[in-house]
């Protein structure tokens, strides 16, 4: 668990947000019927961790980019989205720990993005606030399944996941000189009744050293998401090679071309310990139409 000193008192922030927008909920545990069959739906795999989805589920997962608005509580049991990873029977694996980086902007390095007024949103490819733009790139839809693996792996319905990654030129907000005013590629979402929270973005790009990836934290609930703590989880999605090279090859990620011949799996810093088995996304879609990407998330 990681530990962090107290955020001061503000009047503003994600606790705004929260009052603003939703009604406070408890951590609740989805343990009736129709729940237990959502957590059987979310744990179905489209296949092995390297494989692509079924063709039920490659329809299911296009469908689930079309922009449609996500459900924005536990409340809200929409059917579960089957862009994932992991069978049942893997749900006892936890998702490994990872660094948050040097470029978290969650107060444990730096700024501190989550006490700010906006920052519960599922489309996280503009700035928000006194920030104006907007990162370019192939569209990109994810969405991480939360599941309680103390408790059979039922969904953690209820928590909290601030997701954050670079642009395409491998550039994050906040920290890179160019980008110090700017927010764009950092959210936050609660985790619907099947335990998912979904963001829409861009494609990322491949910066030296690193193979592309998206950070996220998972915290006990929307309400302490910025309370010392209470952070569950902090891990990374590893995105696959073939849509990594179909992206690459457009316009605007060059850079990104070259830095991913230079990187493999297997040498990433983070990814080496078991070429990212447990963190490689189930990925459909393509560079002209946009990706969806899905991952089973262990705690």
């Amino acid at each position: 668990m990681t530990n962090r000193a107290p955020h001061p008192n503000h009047d503003r922030g994600l606790e705004f947000d929260l009052s603003t927008i939703m009604s406070r909920r408890s951590l609740g545990v989805f343990l009736s019927a129709g729940g237990a069959a959502a957590a059987l739906a979310a744990c179905t795999p489209g296949g092995s961790p390297n494989a692509g989805p079924s063709t039920s589920s490659a329809a299911s997962a296009t469908a689930a980019g079309t922009g449609t608005p996500a459900a924005t509580g536990p409340a809200a049991a929409a059917s579960p989205s089957p862009t994932l990873t992991r069978a049942i029977a893997e749900c006892g694996v936890e998702i490994p720990k990872e660094t948050a980086g040097p470029f978290p902007a969650d107060g444990s390095n730096g700024p501190n993005l989550l006490e700010a007024s906006g920052v519960v949103r599922r489309d996280i490819a503009s700035s928000f606030g006194a920030g104006t733009a907007k990162a370019e790139g192939v569209p990109l839809t994810f969405t991480l399944t939360l599941l309680d693996n103390a408790k059979g792996c039922v969904p953690l319905a209820g928590a909290a996941v601030y997701a954050w990654h670079c642009d395409r030129e491998g550039r994050y907000s906040m920290y890179d000189s160019e980008l110090a005013n700017e927010n764009y590629l950092r959210g936050v979402q609660e985790a619907d009744a099947n335990g998912q929270a979904t963001f829409t973005s861009v494609f990322p790009g491949a910066y030296s050293g690193r193979w592309p990836h998206i950070h996220f934290e998972v915290f006990e609930s929307m309400s302490n998401a910025t309370a010392a703590g209470q952070v569950l989880a902090v891990s990374q999605i590893a995105l696959t090679k073939a849509a990594c090279d179909d992206v690459y090859a457009t316009p605007g990620y060059e850079e990104s071309l070259r830095n991913m011949g230079r990187t493999t799996l297997q040498s990433d810093s983070v990814f080496r310990s078991d070429g990212g088995i447990y963190q490689l996304a189930t990925m459909t879609g393509s560079a002209a139409a946009g990706y969806t990407a899905g991952l089973n998330v262990t705690i």
